[in-house]
């Protein structure tokens, strides 16, 4: 039996890396926190995340290598307490969603324990090319 791959296929030349971000994307198997992913327009996303007991200071959003990476790590209170149940998580997380070209981040914000990131699309432009044949 034969694997083929993306990179393999005749008819799709350089798109060697798009295999590449497949198997990155397959790996992030962690299950918290938990996400929505929204369309909000023909162009536009909305990631959100279940942030409950983090606040701004906690979180951390980067873009990089076309990834974006949304860090969390809370910070000691300085309080000694003494849970009789500890069902919300407080653990420190770290999710990534790769982003397909042109795909940027348009803002974040945070309502209610949710930390919404807004992404944009931006449509490029048709480019007709004509290529001249020359003799060597």
């Amino acid at each position: 039996m034969t694997k083929l791959s993306f990179g393999a296929h005749p008819f799709l030349l350089g798109f060697e890396q798009l295999e590449r971000l497949v198997e990155r994307t397959a790996k992030t198997t962690e299950g918290y926190p938990p996400f929505n992913i929204e369309a909000t327009s023909e162009n536009a996303y909305r990631i959100t995340l279940a942030v409950a007991g983090f606040c701004e200071e906690d979180l951390a959003i980067t873009v990089e290598d076309r990834q974006l990476v949304v860090r969390g790590k809370q910070g000691d209170d300085g309080q000694e307490r003494v849970f009789l149940h500890r069902g919300i998580a407080s653990r420190a997380f770290q999710r990534s969603f790769v982003l397909a070209d042109g795909v940027e981040v348009a803002g974040a914000s945070m309502e209610h324990g949710l930390l919404h990131i807004d992404l944009r699309r931006s449509v490029p432009e048709t480019v007709v090319q004509t290529i001249r044949i020359g003799s060597k």
